[in-house]
């Protein structure tokens, strides 16, 4: 089976689009001089990795210390996508606890998870030892704490604690927390880390690059034809042997897409007056469920905070999101401009575990997706699995984060319900007309979908006035995209995808963009809506 071609690949979870404020990543604050060239020739190499983040680089690493050939194919830029939109925190922990993940998986496997994401933060800081990279890693703790004094908050961080005990993790409770607010208890765990994640995958990529080892920017692939183990760009071919699909969620029409939840979440950060906040991952247990860091940036002190987290495509006013994370920080910090805010994408599934592993119904094709929040981690994670498996050897964590299981007693609950999710968005948007009824209404900054003569719209004004105009129709499976005002992008209710104003991919699954559509009745060259 082939994956149709399109237009993009490689994952852009994070992407920032323009607009009025200042939408980018603490970590993207400022370009490094580190360049890779696209690909300008037909290549053949043992390993072609599509995607350019922590899970596509590590596995890269990996393989060719081995001495194996390998190329990475990078739409944009190494490390700009959803590593470059991520917390850069890294922990043996999960955001759905460990303690569910026992109640579901039970104790030896929950263990393994912990054994596993243990080792790949060895393997990151082993790397940043090896290759010197400069990316601010320490170690730090883990914290999940509670504002109230709530029997249910409290049980939480009790279950908590025994589970990380039980998994061998150092774990204690207290009362006390290293923040500027109070809190009634705290569950802290020893020994988990934090690093600057862009500068980590950028300075590993540019390390491992050699003659046996290409990576390239700037090249989007349109086609992977899974039988062959061919990479298709839109001037050339990548000959391989293995194809590992390091992009985030799955690219084309995967049966696995069926198992994920696509969900954003979105971050702010602004400088401190003082430095309020020691070095760590702190979890709030409660109902407003947000994270908590400290960044240095050049010598200032900066508080980053995370949450907010909504199923994509399906929430109307995402600006709120930013409004009420700044409105938190500010009152429990003495923070500066909020000088930095973004979103990013992840994938959720539905048994709790990612998939990791040879794809179902091809020999040469390897995924690793469903990390969750949880990423920098699965993905280091990932990277360690697939490179043994494509080296034939097995692990004892195969079976237990395969693609090809079959869970149904621990997924069906979840699978159901995200499902008829999709299934709701996609028939109560073909049955209701548009969003407007007249070009009129859409204003600048603002998307809308417009049924016009019974034909169906995308339309964007920008904030010179001018129109652009899509197909609303996704490209992935046909679900009608709705307008996201914080990233000022169209996003699928229904997998994930998004598209720029213009269509252009940002996230898959789509490979193809949408359409561009003409507006009649329009005249001159002003509507750039052709």
């Amino acid at each position: 089976m082939n994956i149709p071609s399109g237009h993009a690949s490689g994952g852009l979870s994070g992407y920032a689009a323009s607009g009025p404020l200042t939408r980018r990543s603490i970590w993207n604050r400022a370009s490094d001089e580190l360049t890779f060239a696209p690909l300008a020739d037909d290549l053949e190499v043992d390993v072609a990795i599509v995607g350019g983040g922590i899970t596509g680089i590590t596995t890269a690493a990996l393989l060719a210390r081995a001495g194996r050939r390998v190329a990475v194919l990078e739409a944009v830029r190494v490390g700009y996508g959803s590593s470059g939109y991520s917390t850069g925190n890294l922990y043996a922990t999960v955001d759905t606890y460990l303690h569910h993940v026992a109640d579901k998986w039970g104790w030896d496997r929950t263990r393994q998870v912990v054994q596993s994401r243990r080792m790949a933060i060895d393997l990151i800081e082993q790397n940043i030892f090896d290759y010197h990279i400069r990316c601010q890693f320490l170690r730090q703790p883990w914290v999940l704490y509670s504002t109230d004094s709530s029997a249910h908050e409290d049980d939480m961080i009790e279950r908590e604690y025994q589970a990380c005990l039980k998994c061998g993790l150092d774990a204690r409770v207290s009362n006390e927390a290293p923040l500027p607010y109070s809190i009634n208890k705290a569950l802290v765990v020893a020994h988990q880390a934090q690093f600057h994640p862009l500068h980590y995958v950028r300075q590993l990529a540019a390390a491992i690059r050699s003659e046996r080892c290409h990576i390239y920017e700037g090249t989007p692939v349109v086609e992977i034809d899974q039988n062959h183990a061919l990479v298709r760009t839109a001037q050339h071919t990548v000959h391989a042997q293995h194809v590992v699909m390091a992009t985030h969620t799955p690219k084309g029409f995967n049966t696995l897409q069926t198992e994920l939840a696509p969900y954003r979440e979105y971050a702010v950060a602004a400088a401190l007056a003082e430095k309020q906040l020691s070095g760590g991952i702190f979890w709030s247990a409660g109902a407003e469920r947000t994270s908590t860091r400290l960044v240095e940036i050049d010598g200032r002190p900066h508080v980053l905070l995370i949450g907010e987290r909504h199923k994509s495509g399906q929430r109307e006013d995402t600006d709120a999101a930013w409004r009420k994370l700044e409105q938190l920080l500010r009152a429990r910090f003495d923070a500066q401009a909020v000088e930095y805010r973004w979103s990013a994408q992840h994938y959720r599934p539905a048994d709790g575990l990612p998939y990791i592993g040879p794809s179902i119904g091809s020999g040469h094709l390897y995924l690793a997706t469903g990390f969750a929040t949880d990423g920098l981690t699965y993905g280091t994670l990932a990277a360690i699995l697939l490179s043994e498996q494509i080296a034939g050897r097995s692990t004892e964590y195969d079976e237990l984060y395969s693609p090809r299981r079959f869970t149904p007693v621990k997924s069906v609950g979840k699978f159901l319900k995200e499902n008829l999710n999709v299934a709701g968005y996609y028939v109560k948007d073909y049955i209701k007309g548009g969003e407007a009824k007249a070009l009129a209404e859409v204003r600048c900054g603002e998307g809308r979908v417009i049924e016009i003569d019974g034909d169906k719209l995308a339309v964007y004004r920008d904030d010179a006035g001018d129109l652009h105009a899509v197909s609303p129709v996704c490209t992935h499976l046909k679900c009608i995209v709705h307008w996201n005002r914080a990233e000022r992008s169209w996003d699928c209710p229904c997998h994930g995808s998004r598209f720029s104003h213009e269509g252009d991919v940002l996230e898959g699954p789509a490979l193809a963009p949408l359409e561009r559509r003409t507006i009649a009745g329009l005249d001159g060259a002003a509507p750039k809506a052709g």
